[in-house]
């Protein structure tokens, strides 16, 4: 009789734009160091890429996508929740790393019924905090960071578990229920301020972002916007989609009542 597979617990979606040497490495993070998950990873390639690697090497299932034409961040990550088959799923870039299983202190932080989505903390290459926990922004506040006014973290993060209103989408893990529940990402962004919205839209179901300190990765961080017009066209654009979008002044309503 033939056995069947069981379902994985987690399903990894990844995109590559050009990054595939990149997510050689963190592939191997994942062979290395998830031996208490159960996984399987869904790899967009975004543009034609070769393949560094053969696919069915490795102690996980990698399924693999080729566009034939480039799509956002949300769509792409939307398409790849129609392959998943896990319990949770996980949006996660390719420049992210780590030397332990990031997927445990997660999956027991969405052990609460509350939490609609968990995130590690994320460490830069010297080993300094990332600011990837927020209050939502807004135009006053992003008007006082750019006149270098509004400096220092959101939120101080330490030992405990912390509820901020949104994380950065370098690696989000979400229950399959909740995904479904929310739709996705919204596909109107392009690039970024998808994280921004659906932990918005989250909070607007009643769930809670969760910043999990046990867990933690490390974002090799590229920063195109910083480099390139376009990715900072792309910024701005979905910055004033943001505030001008129902969700925006829904969780403001909340807040100032």
């Amino acid at each position: 009789m033939e056995k069947i597979a069981s379902a994985p617990a987690v399903s990894i979606s990844v995109v590559s734009h050009g990054q595939i040497a990149l997510i050689a490495n963190l592939l191997k993070d994942v062979e290395l160091n998830c031996l208490e998950t159960s996984i399987e990873l869904i790899l967009t390639l975004n543009i034609e890429e070769i393949l560094p690697f053969m696919s069915d090497k490795f102690a996980f299932p990698i399924k693999v996508i080729r566009n034939a034409n480039p799509m956002g961040f949300a769509a792409n990550h939307n398409q790849a929740f129609t392959h998943a088959t896990g319990q949770y799923f996980c949006v996660l870039n390719p420049d992210v790393g780590f030397d332990k299983d990031p997927f445990p202190p997660l999956l027991a932080c969405l052990k609460n019924s509350s939490v609609g989505v968990a995130a590690p903390v994320v460490l830069g290459e010297g080993g300094e905090i990332e600011d990837s926990a927020r209050h939502f922004p807004t135009p006053l506040k992003i008007i006082c960071k750019a006149l270098g006014k509004c400096k220092g973290s959101d939120y101080l993060i330490g030992a405990q578990t912390i509820y901020p209103d949104w994380a950065g989408g370098m690696f989000l893990l979400f229950s399959r229920a909740v995904f479904e529940k929310l739709s996705g990402f919204d596909q109107r962004y392009f690039l970024y301020y998808e994280d921004v919205d659906i932990c918005a839209r989250l909070r607007l179901l009643g769930y809670e972002v969760a910043l999990c300190p046990q867990s933690s990765v490390v974002h090799h961080a590229q920063r195109s916007s910083h480099r390139s017009l376009r990715y900072f066209r792309w910024h701005l654009t979905s910055m004033m989609r943001f505030f001008f979008m129902p969700v925006f002044w829904r969780v403001q309503c909340r807040k100032w009542l």
